[in-house]
This record gives structure tokens, sequence and C-alpha cells, in this order.
């Protein structure tokens, strides 16, 4: 038996370019008993994590063909090289690939994972797109209940193959101590994902904390040091000039915002997309930290009780709720507690 994960070409399965979709599929490939089984198909690059079943494939000289069909094929193709008939193809977060696959490869098990929105993604935006994708995988795992709902928005599963699976993230801290007074943002410098509302709130209450400290974790793109346009530009060049309580890091490997995240006390997740699940916002339960977050998407799955979710959120709701924890300590305690005694 072969299983055979392919990852969207974007992706880069290195340990410090991860983003959300190879830390999952590192993390699951982490705890099975089958590794020997599994070959995980990508964009071929220098130093993969578990290289020894990362297969990496080089872009075609082709520049106007997809890069995703070319992973595609390519896949298939050594799968039909072989006599190994049993063979299990899971693909992540590229329902188009679908169509392609079943046509080049007969004996299979099929499935698809489902990161983001499938509405808004190509080859599962309309209702006949999803129908088609009902009868042609054998499971379709999707990364919350919000995700499965907008899956199933306005088709039946009548065989029960769509299922939410949340993505796997390790408890690293059991206990809650040696904590700084530090207040994170982790993720993109981008609109949606609410960081010029972190700055906003943080402008408005930074002086009354001159013993706290304010930080942003991220870039414009995974994997990037310098920023891109002018929205991140602006954002950080305002969060800088509000002195030597603010830092930013921009971007850092997976293990690295783990270790902030040990040693930080808060977290705002101010999100005003539909988040699909909310991986920030389990790493930040795992370490034990004060969670406070927009009630969007996946999140409020993740989260539950244990953090504060903002309704219809912006930057005077962030500053009076970050006011009311930074003023009292038995509260933040508290919340950390819940984060990680409740994590999952």
């Amino acid at each position: 038996m072969k299983i055979n994960i392919l990852l969207p070409y974007k992706e880069k399965f290195t340990a410090d370019k991860a983003s959300s979709v190879s830390i999952t599929v590192k993390n699951n490939f982490k705890y099975s008993s089958l590794k020997k089984n599994i070959r995980i198909f990508g964009q071929h690059v220098k130093e993969p994590m578990f290289k020894d079943n990362f297969v990496g494939i080089k872009n075609t000289w082709n520049f106007l063909a997809s890069k995703n069909k070319l992973l595609a094929s390519e896949m298939c193709r050594i799968i039909e090289k072989e006599t190994n008939t049993h063979q299990i193809i899971e693909v992540h977060n590229r329902p188009y690939l679908i169509k392609i696959i079943n046509k080049k490869v007969k004996n299979k098990v099929l499935t698809l994972f489902f990161h983001n929105d499938p509405i808004e993604m190509k080859g599962s935006k309309t209702i006949t797109q999803r129908e088609y994708l009902l009868k042609s995988v054998d499971k379709i795992f999707c990364v919350s209940e919000y995700i499965k709902a907008r899956f199933l928005k306005g088709i039946e599963d009548e065989t029960g193959k769509v299922i939410v699976l949340h993505n796997g993230i390790e408890k690293t801290k059991t206990t809650i101590c040696n904590k700084n007074n530090h207040v994170l943002y982790v993720g993109r410098i981008v609109k949606e994902k609410g960081v010029d509302l972190f700055v906003n709130a943080v402008e408005k209450i930074y002086k009354k904390y001159p013993n706290w400290k304010f930080i942003i974790i991220g870039a414009t793109r995974i994997g990037e040091k310098k920023l891109h346009d002018k929205f991140s530009k602006n954002t950080i060049e305002k969060f800088k000039k509000l002195g030597n309580q603010t830092f930013v890091t921009g971007h850092l490997s997976a293990n690295e915002v783990q270790t902030f995240m040990k040693k930080a006390s808060v977290i705002v997740i101010p999100s005003v997309w539909q988040e699909p699940f909310g991986l920030v916002a389990a790493e930040a339960m795992s370490n034990g930290m004060a969670i406070v977050s927009s009630n969007v998407g996946g999140l409020p799955e993740i989260i539950g009780e244990n953090g504060i979710l903002i309704d219809n959120i912006n930057h005077i709701k962030i500053a009076n709720t970050l006011e009311k924890l930074l003023s009292n300590r038995k509260t933040i305690k508290k919340m950390q507690m819940d984060s990680i005694n409740n994590f999952n």
C-alpha cells in the first residue's frame, strides 16, 4: 500500500517556510504508524522535511502551464508505473485536480482535504462542482464545521463522506510559568488578518502599560522578510513609531513562533475574514496563552469558552478588551489556565 499526499504547488515543505497545509501534513506524518508507506509530493525544495518521504517536482520550462496540474500529472505518472495496485491519494486544497487524477489513475482510494472555503476555490465554487466531488472521491475532510457547512451549502451528503478533521497541534506546555508581559499578533501582514486593527488598538493603550511589550510576528508572504505592498509597509511603520514597547520580528519558522508563544502572555487574533480553522488559535492554546479573537469562521470552534471572542471586531473593541486584561493579572492567569487545561 502507498499513501500519496499531494500538496498545493505554492507550499514549501521546509522547516523554515512551511505554512498551514504543510504544518498540518507534517504533524499528521509525525504521528503516523505508516511512515514507510507515505510519499509527500510537492514543489522541489533543497531541504524538505522528511526527505526520505518527500518527492520534489521541479517546475516545467513552460511557464504558462499550471504548476498544480504538473504536480498532479507527475504524481499520477509515478503511481501508474508501479505494480502496487493499492494506492491512496490525498489531495490538499486543490479540488480542480480531482478530475485529472480520476482520468489518470484507475485503482485508488481518493480523498480531498479542504483547508479553505470551498465556495471560493477553483473546482468547488458551484453546486454542480461540489456534487461532482462528492460522487468522485471516497472521503472529503474539512478542517472545521464552518468549512464543512460551506462545502455542503445547497447539496446533501447522504453517504456521510464529508467529515470534520481539525488540524492537529502538539501540546507544548503543561504548566503556566515564566510568562513575559508580551502581547502577540501572529500572522501575515495583510488586511484580512486584521493586523491594522491590532496596531490601532495598541496605539490607544500602550502608554498606560509601560511594562508591557507588543510584538508582531509575520510578513506579507510566508517565508519572506521584506514587506511587499503599501498596506503592510504603512502598518508596520506606524507600529514601529510607537516606540520601544513595540517590536516586529518579520517571518519566523514554526519552531521560532512556538518559542515566542511559550513565553508570551496574551495573543490577539483580529481576523476580519472567515478563518477556515485558526491554526494560530490552536497553537496559542497549546502554549497556555490568554486569547482575544474575532468571532468568525472556525475560530469559535477552536477557542470555545477558553478565550474572549469579539463580534464585529474593530480596534476600539480590541483596545477595551486589552485594557481589562492588562489591568487584571488574575483574569489573564485564569484565561491561560483555561487555554492549556481545555486544549484537545
